[in-house]
């Protein structure tokens, strides 16, 4: 996969996971990295390209996010989109202030003719900006891409180095020909080739469990839901009766759905299915409780007592196996919150006492919700 695929640096914006869901929409797999990683981590790991993210800062502020500078100097196309265009313009020399208004909403830009970003599109079309601060001057060697009625650089480039900045969001469906754009930038500039599949994918992570797992036996926790479900099914393909699945009955299930799931995994998978009936104790720690957000966190602390107690009986299983799907991972490793706020909590089968030593085992940690689906 080196050479074929996109490296997008998290800046904090409520916008990065989308970018990376329309990336994978031209067929080229891309991931999440922190702002801070290195331009020597790049360049070991040889993205095709790299994409800076928005964010909520300002460029001025004291705690505001920078990235290396050296990234710049790989010989990597870059393409920095708001709080991205302008830490590549203060990176590179330009002049950032704050607008004299400020840009959130549609806005109509022209664009410049000559720009690889922007070929095949219309000389004028409605964007969706979200920004205070701007580029007053453009760093050496850039020239402007587009423009707006009240910001004169709505995008930058330099063709030479292939450095490309944006002022407005492409990835949101606000903005006209925004997958024209980024289409552009993935596939023209960038070279991809525009062939990662999800069939492939799991064939090469199947490939991968078998190696990880060799001939040691699994454990994983089933709850019926889409994640550890299809966990299950890669673990089982992969290792076929080593995999050992403890399903645990909570009675929030819909009217039959345990049988489902019993006689799907049991019956016709032909897995080895251990079944906990916790109806009783999952009713008895609910009683009362009425807020969405503590009936989430007192079915998750239950599920772990439960689990705990019945994997005690598989101490010789050597890994764990979670449905932890990317939105997951990714939560977990960026140390910026950014203006996304939690809007409810999940729980995984984290939280295991530390005498069970389980080594995980996460087949999905690479997958988006809407990818898990279309990979069961």
């Amino acid at each position: 996969m080196q050479n074929n695929w996109i490296a997008i640096l998290d800046f904090g914006s409520q916008y990065t996971q989308l970018i990376a869901r329309r990336v994978r929409e031209q067929q080229v797999y891309s991931e999440i990295l922190r702002f801070d990683t290195t331009a020597e981590q790049l360049r070991e790991r040889k993205p095709a390209g790299i994409i800076l993210s928005g964010g909520p800062n300002s460029v001025f502020a004291d705690n505001a996010p920078l990235c290396d500078p050296g990234l710049f100097k790989l010989g990597i196309p870059v393409l920095g989109i708001c709080y991205g265009m302008q830490l590549a313009a203060k990176t590179l020399g330009g002049r950032v202030t704050p607008g004299s208004s400020r840009e959130y909403g549609h806005t109509r830009i022209e664009a410049m003719p000559g720009n690889r970003l922007f070929q095949g599109l219309p000389a004028e079309f409605d964007v969706w900006m979200s920004h205070g601060d701007q580029v007053a001057a453009l760093p050496p060697g850039f020239q402007v891409s587009a423009r707006s009625a009240s910001c004169p650089h709505a995008a930058m480039r330099d063709e030479a180095r292939s450095i490309f900045a944006l002022q407005f969001h492409p990835e949101v469906v606000h903005t006209r020909h925004g997958s024209d754009i980024l289409r552009n930038f993935i596939l023209t500039i960038c070279r991809c080739k525009g062939d990662w599949q999800l069939a492939s994918w799991v064939d090469e992570t199947v490939a991968k469990l078998r190696r990880q797992i060799g001939q040691e036996e699994v454990v994983l926790g089933l709850s019926g839901g889409v994640d550890s479900s299809v966990a299950a099914m890669l673990l089982h393909k992969a290792i076929g009766e080593r995999l050992h699945c403890i399903f645990v009955d909570n009675g929030l299930l819909r009217y039959g759905e345990e049988r489902q799931v019993e006689e799907m995994f049991r019956a016709k998978l032909g897995m080895d299915l251990h079944t906990i009936d916790a109806r009783r104790r999952f009713y008895d720690a609910l009683k009362g409780a009425s807020d969405p957000e503590q009936k989430r966190k007192i079915i998750g602390r239950v599920f772990i007592e439960v689990f705990t107690e019945a994997a005690r009986k598989f101490s010789d299983c050597k890994f764990l196996g979670q449905g932890t799907i990317y939105p997951d991972v990714i939560e977990s490793v960026s140390p910026l919150k950014g203006p996304s706020e939690t809007i409810k909590s999940h729980h995984n089968v984290g939280g295991l006492p530390p005498d069970l030593k389980f080594e995980l085992v996460e087949p999905l940690r690479e997958l988006f919700k809407d990818e898990v689906r279309a990979a069961g």
